[in-house]
């Protein structure tokens, strides 16, 4: 077996492992030797050792054995400082002693990162300004006066896409720091493998040596009361080193059922963001910034004034299944060779758009926005025409308008009986309103995101 046939070994390993792991994984160890049936290869640090023995052992002795039959088993070893002995980790994961660890071993990720998610491709708007500022302050790699950055919110905010943006902006900005992410889950299972492993010294070196700690989806470890403790040292370990912690979720930590006291304390001491459900405009902002990625690998194919409009008006909820939606429209569009408007878009994403579609009634509406002014109910449909109530009923119609497929005299009707053309006054009304007075219009956005919940 010869450096060469690794190589050439290495070329079958991406086609099987994938190009993510192969980059993470594969490529960063480099075969050393093949003596008395063992193969041995040099690892940047113990851990990347470690993970490629209990991961991907099987699979790289499987090819090795095409070339070389009597290969039986693998060794990663960390090389060690002149004088000192190397240490292999073979069948049953042994970690090299701490001496033969580089001083600067890079940055180490055990999770993959996703290239497409970096600060260049983040649509910034205002439902998530402040993530994005704070993520971006936190990225420059220097000292920041808040530990931990906490971000929370739904599915398909962002949330992810940050954590990766940060961790791919610290790999070229400081190269020199150990940055580790991962999510919870592979957090508890690392533990939980380091505890029926007895190797419980190894896994708290590596997680309390690192430089920034990031942790994806921390409302995973909730009610594992033992993955929480060692959550809870380590990140007490890394604050008393002033090293930075980042953590997601979907929810704030005060919200996260069975997560224990002293951890939520901890996750709130330091700044906590929340992204915000996208608005119309960032919505509209991400399909146009997607628009553009697209034309590269479908050039010529151009798309319809009014069909992105339509998408970020339909699609709402959340953002990867309108980037999703995109991604189809354009690849349909391809195959069956016509233009992008709007009788393609409603055909090839029906289903998308059912999904998607608003089941939010006249009665919900207008109770949404009575408790909204504080008024009652009967007076906002009533015949009163003081402006404390005419103005929330001109509200309630256009929302009506815009949220519902009612006609107008429908709509009319469930106002007291109310002529069509009194609704279109008062939508007509709250249309020039919403571009003159900024109190109408945070009133329509928070009643908007009130009733699409």
């Amino acid at each position: 077996m010869t450096k060469e046939k690794w190589g050439q070994l290495r070329q079958r390993l991406l086609k099987t492992v994938g190009q993510n792991n192969y980059t993470n994984w594969i490529e960063p160890i480099e075969f050393r030797a093949a003596n008395d049936g063992i193969a041995t290869f040099d690892v940047p640090t113990n851990f990347l050792g470690n993970y490629v023995n209990q991961n991907f052992a099987d699979l790289i002795l499987h090819e090795l054995k095409t070339e070389d039959p009597t290969v039986r088993r693998l060794c990663f070893a960390v090389p060690a400082p002149v004088g000192a002995q190397e240490t292999a980790m073979q069948d049953q994961p042994t970690v090299a002693p701490r001496a033969a660890k580089p001083a600067n071993s890079g940055t180490l990720t055990t999770a993959p990162l996703d290239k497409r998610f970096t600060f260049d491709t983040f649509v910034v708007g205002k439902p998530n300004e402040l993530a994005h500022a704070a993520a971006r302050r936190v990225a420059e790699g220097g000292p920041v006066t808040f530990n931990p950055l906490f971000l929370y919110g739904g599915v398909g905010l962002g949330k992810t896409h940050l954590m990766h943006a940060i961790a791919h902006e610290l790999r070229q900005r400081r190269p020199e720091m150990n940055v580790l992410y991962l999510s919870a889950e592979q957090f508890m299972y690392r533990f939980v493998q380091a505890l029926r492993d007895r190797k419980m010294m190894d896994f708290k070196e590596i997680f309390r040596s690192v430089d920034v700690l990031m942790v994806d989806d921390v409302q995973f470890i909730a009610g594992k009361d033992s993955t929480q403790e060692e959550f809870f040292h380590t990140f007490n370990a890394l604050v008393d080193q002033n090293k930075q912690i980042i953590i997601s979720a979907d929810r704030a930590p005060g919200e996260i059922k069975d997560l224990e006291d002293r951890v939520k304390s901890r996750l709130q001491c330091g700044l906590v963001v929340d992204l915000h459900p996208t608005d119309y405009e960032l919505r509209l902002g991400i399909l146009q910034s997607k628009v553009e990625q697209q034309r590269a690998n479908y050039p010529g194919l151009e798309v319809e004034a009014g069909v992105l409009e339509f998408l970020a008006h339909r699609i709402s909820t959340n953002v990867r299944v309108l980037e999703g939606a995109l991604t189809r429209l354009f690849a349909f569009a391809s195959l069956v060779g016509r233009e992008i408007n709007m009788e393609l878009t409603q055909d090839c994403l029906s289903d998308v758009l059912r999904a998607s579609e608003r089941k939010i009634t006249v009665e919900e509406i207008q109770r949404k926005v009575s408790d909204h002014y504080n008024i009652r109910l009967s007076d906002m449909i009533g015949p009163k025409r003081l402006r404390s109530y005419a103005r929330p009923r001109q509200v309630a119609m256009y929302l009506c308008k815009k949220m519902t497929s009612r006609s107008l005299p429908e709509i009319g009707r469930r106002f007291g009986g109310r002529d069509h053309t009194t609704v279109m006054h008062g939508v007509k009304r709250i249309e020039e309103l919403k571009s003159q007075d900024g109190q109408i219009a945070e009133d329509l956005e928070l009643l908007r995101r009130a009733l699409e919940e």
